[in-house]
């Protein structure tokens, strides 16, 4: 019993050590590592620089004309001179359609009319001698005005029958054949003024003032390795508010085969040149959904920046607004980092 009273003592003194061992390092544990580490990040320090500023968009080459060819009015095709792809010179007749009618019409008026003006002449004659009155010789004269105009109002029909060429152009392919009756609804073929072409495009109306009527650009095209030149020749006289963008065209100098209506376009024009613009790499702006930004390096803390860009490059971007010269911009971590992180520069670009 004795010996009982002498070991529980020593006992409790060694489990009472084992739980403050095993608290402490529990404490420890809890605590863990260091729940605000510095972040060790590259950056590069923001600096002016000269460069050519434009703008690199995709455009559509149009003719420099282009209509559908209709008829104005319905009929029989008796004629037909449209040949698909043959360029065509300004009035040249395409299609004629039956006009046997008209022409007959035509005839019978012509003759009424001669009859009328050689009773006109010899009643005018007459009233010199007194021999008839002015009012039948007026109301004769009236007639005559009358089957005159009956004339070119024929003279109009017939010409109706006639499709000609509107200007030097080439025809399209042609959806009629001879004795089809074809109606002012049928699309009878098309012409093009390829010749002389358009190209066609929109800017982000950033830019839209500094694009102004006589302004040169250059343009490439699949399948060729030649640039072509153009200059503006109008502008839309609005932004469209859903793309706001402004639509641009230019009217092409140096023509070839290689340039044909609807073909795409890499369209390239200078702006101006900046002599001091902030560039920064492309991998350093974080877009967001209304904006975008840059983090910067401030004092071992992250501060991120709205920013407004402007032109790129292979590898960097223009910083319009929100960052200046001497500013350090960070380029790596940027997935981990947030607003105050501390960071520790590692290496400055």
């Amino acid at each position: 019993m004795r010996l009982l009273r002498l070991l529980f003592p020593a006992t409790a003194s060694v489990a009472f050590l084992l739980f403050s061992c095993n608290d402490k390092k529990s404490d420890a544990n809890t605590k863990g590592p260091d729940m605000n580490p510095v972040l060790p990040i590259e950056g590069v320090i923001v600096k002016g620089s000269a460069i050519d500023e434009d703008i690199k968009v995709s455009g559509t080459l149009i003719p420099f004309e282009n209509t559908e060819l209709r008829t104005e009015i319905s009929g029989r095709v008796i004629s037909l001179n449209l040949s698909e792809g043959k360029f065509v010179s300004k009035g040249t007749l395409l299609v004629k359609l039956f006009d046997g009618d008209l022409q007959a019409q035509l005839k019978k008026l012509q003759v009424q009319l001669q009859i009328q003006q050689k009773t006109f002449e010899r009643q005018n004659e007459l009233l010199k001698i007194n021999g008839i009155s002015q009012q039948e010789v007026d109301l004769t004269g009236l007639q005559v005005s009358n089957i005159q105009a009956d004339i070119d109002i024929i003279k109009t029909s017939i010409a109706k029958t006639e499709l000609k060429a509107p200007f030097n152009g080439r025809l399209g392919l042609r959806n009629i054949s001879p004795g089809a009756y074809v109606t002012p609804q049928t699309l009878v073929s098309t012409i093009s003024e390829v010749n002389q072409q358009k190209i066609e495009f929109s800017i982000p109306e950033k830019y839209s003032s500094q694009v102004t009527n006589g302004k040169e650009l250059i343009f490439t095209v699949d399948g060729s390795s030649k640039t072509y030149h153009a200059i503006v020749s109008a502008t839309q006289t609005a932004i469209e508010e859903n793309t706001r963008n402004l639509k641009v065209r230019a009217i092409v100098k140096n023509v070839d085969q290689y340039l044909v209506p609807g073909t795409f376009a890499k369209v390239q024009m200078i702006l101006g040149k900046n002599d001091n613009a902030i560039m920064v790499p492309s991998d350093a702006i974080i877009p967001q959904a209304r904006n975008k930004q840059v983090i910067l390096y401030k004092g071992g803390t992250a501060s991120f920046v709205n920013v407004v860009t402007g032109i790129r490059d292979s590898s960097n971007v223009q910083i319009i607004s929100g960052v200046n010269a001497g500013d350090t911009v960070i380029t790596t971590g940027l997935l981990f980092l947030k607003p105050g992180s501390q960071v520790k520069l590692s290496k400055i670009h």
